[in-house]
């Protein structure tokens, strides 16, 4: 199996989770009394993650992508988002994904988020071996941003 071939499955794999993220039963008051409100932080959670995706894909440019092999003409983006986590696309991913798990409070979202967690975990490995692999700059870059989570402050 080629690269290109591998990466479309980690690709399959983060969209059926995707998916079943969103479709998987919710309950209608999870929380009791406070299930309007923090169903409410989960839709401005959803929101946030979505505009930390939109953010992400217009600064990756030509080198954007759902396969996680690199473009031939891509370049190595390192600014905005990409100057505080190496995948803010996933970071985005996560946020959204949180999102729902607030909004739907039923543990079948929970445990679909902590395999979206491992799928990504396991799609950056490779998406960064390759990263290393095309660009001799990504390992120092790598060694001073976080992979999903931005550090506080600096």
């Amino acid at each position: 199996m080629n690269n290109r071939s591998r990466g479309y499955i980690y690709v399959a794999g983060q969209l059926l989770l995707l998916g079943l993220l969103f479709t998987a039963p919710r309950m209608d008051s999870p929380y009791g009394e406070l299930s309007d409100l923090i169903g409410l932080l989960g839709i401005a959670v959803m929101a946030l993650g979505a505009a930390i995706l939109i953010a992400s894909f217009m600064r990756l440019g030509k080198s954007l992508t759902a396969n996680p092999v690199p473009k031939e003409n891509g370049e190595l983006v390192v600014t905005g988002l990409y100057s505080r986590v190496r995948h803010p696309v996933y970071f985005g991913l996560l946020v959204l994904g949180l999102g729902v798990v607030l909004d739907a409070g039923y543990w079948p979202q929970i445990l679909i988020w902590a395999m979206l967690y491992i799928q990504l975990h396991i799609k950056a490995n490779f998406e960064e071996y390759l990263l290393r692999q095309k660009y001799p700059a990504y390992a120092a870059y790598a060694a001073k941003t976080p992979r999903f989570f931005p550090r506080l402050g600096n």
